[in-house]
């Protein structure tokens, strides 16, 4: 299933600002990159993929709006994934997108090569 567009529109004016920025298709999303790094990605549905501090990810998950990160029968540690409606406005979408830029921010950035 594609990702959702208008999502991924949200998330760029919510980077904008960014350096390093770059997107590319994956995990059946689009996944925004700061030097390297993912930070967040656009899924289908409305849904975000974000990159957390593993320690900090248990304490996000509430089961329901926002879940443990799966793919292929495996939990993906240190992602989480928020359904639509917690980031239906833009605030609320803005601050989980600075949850990923927070902690890709603190990453070394990945050597290009």
């Amino acid at each position: 299933m594609a990702y959702d567009e208008e999502l991924a529109h949200r998330i760029r004016e919510v980077l904008s600002d960014e350096s390093g920025l770059t997107e590319r298709a994956m995990f059946g999303g689009l996944g925004f990159m700061l030097d390297g790094h993912i930070a967040v990605a656009a899924g289908s549905g409305g849904s975000l993929m974000v990159r957390v501090d593993p320690d900090d990810a248990a304490d996000l998950v509430d089961g329901e709006s926002v879940t443990h990160m799966e793919m292929g029968g495996r939990s993906l540690h240190g992602w989480v994934l928020v359904g639509s409606s917690p980031t239906a406005d833009d605030d609320s979408l803005a601050r989980w997108v600075q949850r990923g830029v927070a902690f890709v921010r603190a990453l070394p950035p990945k050597q290009q090569g």
